[in-house]
């Protein structure tokens, strides 16, 4: 299942619908006002908000954050796009999820969903008073078309939604869709993801006369139907949205509480330490810390002291996916999973954790950490079952041996790893000539680069780079502007980059994008490693088809352990928590969601607050 971000992160029923549709005499649909993959929904039909928002939350005020880069469009759907921050925001979809129950989404749009206990199709139905910003209706026609435009110009939603082969207008407010396969619990869950566009804009003529193409970039503000519109914008530099007064969903009970801040402006900064220095200054009021340096060292600043900015860690249940170097598996020098391997070996997480992150993280052992679904252990009972099926196409430490990461926590520990590295790349046909690892066949020197857009990566990446000229590897590294990494990115052109695979607790067709043999030939699908493994395609398939929850859990473990066999990226580390700072001018529901900080959803602004915080601001 696809994680709703903003622009991540859900949802399938805990009851089936009693009977197939179109079968002749029978009984009404069942209507579900909820969907959960994991359970029941904790909210029933006549909830009249979720318990982690305040309902009376006051509406008002206004909070400033930073982007880094910049932008060029506010059209998101393209695979290339490099969108505006938050734009998001202006859109609605069918669905919407609950940010403190894993895989569970609540009506939006539509007011419920049926389906047949054969999961071959649902059926909306569609709220008679959802609108987009210009007053007109949100109508079957506008559901239709921005699943097929949204299919058209964007490869992975094309792969997402491709067992959905037919949708029509079954009713004045009802929209079918019809799958191709059969059993699929999640396919009624991920169609209410899909955002909502309004079919007359995109069908009209531009401000500049020009048909519109959803496929192409774009700085008109599009029309929306979300809690936020633009307000106005400074093309690379900013981006304000305004809240809609009379947003139509204000007072539905999945939106009570949310979306309490009249104006959200994004400003750009080249990189993070300019926006961390323009947090200080007080000329943003939010920031997320991502550097554990910084955490640990760079927040003694006068304000913080005096009290005006909240320093704070917020505890999160979400699982915490992959965070990786990812090998580009297309260039030749990476398909020997010894040579991907020994890259691992050579890279040192223990120094880099005491050294430059301050012994806050935790080294990445699975692709879906911190949840039950990681794997663990030697695989039994129906994992191994599983497993079992694809045995002659998967590694054999796969059954033998439990994965585990590569451990320094001392220099002979050091000298160990990087003795079994060069043993890995002499098995693959590396030995070092002249002073470089060289290809014994073709007589290719290894030279890698590594791609990143954040000066802040450097810092990490160059310690690596000195391990692996050790073992002779020519290694570099690339800082690039966000434009072009997006660019290089989407069309491949990279030795390795840092990427990251996040995860929700219910995987599914999501997971086809990532490491599907389709996926890997499409330019702008995740598939970043560029997998093209039968097994795990069999693996996958189980995993979206599996008929219960146990059984989905066995599948993902299956697939997590053949992809961490294959050694197709070098792990990186996590935290369970968010670190955070603001300006002393907001609140938040105590306690809040267990699964995201959400700022600015859910906190609101305190005006007695601000009177004292903003002055110091603006000294």
């Amino acid at each position: 299942m696809r994680l709703v971000t903003s622009i991540g992160l859900m949802i399938a029923s805990g009851a089936l619908a009693a009977l197939l549709l179109g079968a002749p005499a029978q009984a009404e649909p069942q209507w579900h006002h909820a969907l959960s993959l994991i359970g029941e929904p904790e909210y029933p039909v006549d909830f009249t908000h979720f318990g982690w928002v305040n309902p009376a939350a006051p509406k008002g005020g206004s909070a400033t954050q930073s982007a880094v880069g910049t932008f060029d469009t506010f059209n998101p759907f393209p695979p290339s796009a490099n969108s505006a921050t938050g734009i998001g925001l202006i859109y609605d979809a069918l669905m919407t999820g609950s940010l403190d129950e894993p895989s569970t989404e609540y009506g939006l749009i539509a007011d419920a969903v049926s389906f047949p206990d054969d999961f071959s199709s649902a059926t909306f139905r569609l709220r008679k008073e959802a609108r987009f910003h210009d007053g007109k209706p949100i109508t079957p026609e506008d559901v239709i078309f921005s699943l097929e435009e949204q299919k058209r110009v964007d490869p992975f939603t094309a792969k997402y939604y491709e067992n959905v082969v037919k949708s029509e207008k079954t009713g004045d407010n009802l929209v079918t869709f019809t799958f191709d396969v059969k059993g699929n619990r999640e396919l009624p869950h991920i169609m209410g993801q899909l955002p909502i566009l309004p079919k007359h804009y995109w069908t009209a003529n531009g401000a500049d006369g020009k048909p519109r193409d959803l496929a192409r970039s774009t700085l008109e503000p599009p029309l929306g139907s979300g809690p936020y519109r633009i307000k106005s914008f400074e093309a690379t530099r900013n981006v304000v949205y305004e809240r809609v007064a009379d947003y139509w969903a204000k007072d539905l009970p999945a939106r009570k509480g949310l979306n309490n801040l009249d104006l959200l402006r994004f400003e750009y900064f080249r990189d993070q330490t300019i926006a961390f220095e323009a947090f200080k200054a007080g000329q943003t009021d939010y920031y997320t810390e991502t550097s554990a340096k910084n955490w640990a060292t760079s927040y003694e600043f006068p304000s913080l002291k005096n009290g005006f900015v909240v320093k704070r860690t917020v505890d999160l249940k979400s699982p915490e996916g992959m965070q990786s170097f990812a090998f580009n598996t297309r260039r030749p020098k990476f398909r020997d999973a010894r040579v991907r391997q020994a890259f691992n070996y050579a890279f040192d997480f223990e120094s880099a954790n005491k050294q430059l992150f301050y012994g806050q993280y935790v080294r990445t052992d699975s692709f879906f950490e911190n949840s039950e679904l990681a794997s663990s252990g030697l695989p039994s009972g129906l994992e191994l079952e599983i497993l079992s099926s694809v045995k002659d196409q998967i590694p054999p430490e796969v059954f033998t041996t439990e994965w585990k990461n590569p451990v320094n926590t001392s220099p002979t520990d050091i000298r160990t790893n990087l003795r079994e590295a060069t043993r890995l790349l002499k098995a693959a046909g590396w030995s070092i000539k002249n002073k470089v690892l060289t290809n014994d066949k073709t007589g290719e020197v290894m030279t890698v680069e590594f791609l990143i857009s954040e000066p802040i990566w450097e810092r990490i990446t160059l310690p690596y780079v000195q391990s692996l000229k050790r073992l002779g590897i020519n290694a570099t590294v690339r800082t690039v502007d966000n434009s072009q990494y997006v660019k290089r990115y989407s069309e491949f052109d990279y030795d390795i980059v840092v990427a990251t695979f996040a995860q929700s607790e219910s995987p599914g067709n999501e997971q086809r994008d990532f490491w599907s043999s389709a996926a890997a030939k499409i330019k702008g699908s995740r598939n970043a490693v560029g997998i093209e493994n039968p097994a795990v395609d069999l693996l996958i398939d189980k995993v979206i088809f599996a008929k219960s929850r146990d059984e989905l859990v066995a599948a993902t473990h299956a697939l997590d352990r053949v992809l961490l066999w294959n050694h197709y990226v070098v792990p990186m580390w996590h935290i369970a928590y968010d670190r955070i700072a603001y300006w002393d001018k907001f609140k938040r529901p105590d306690p809040g969601p267990s699964r995201a900080t959400a700022f600015p959803t859910i906190w609101w602004y305190d005006t007695e607050a601000a009177a004292k915080v903003e002055p110091a601001q603006r000294k």
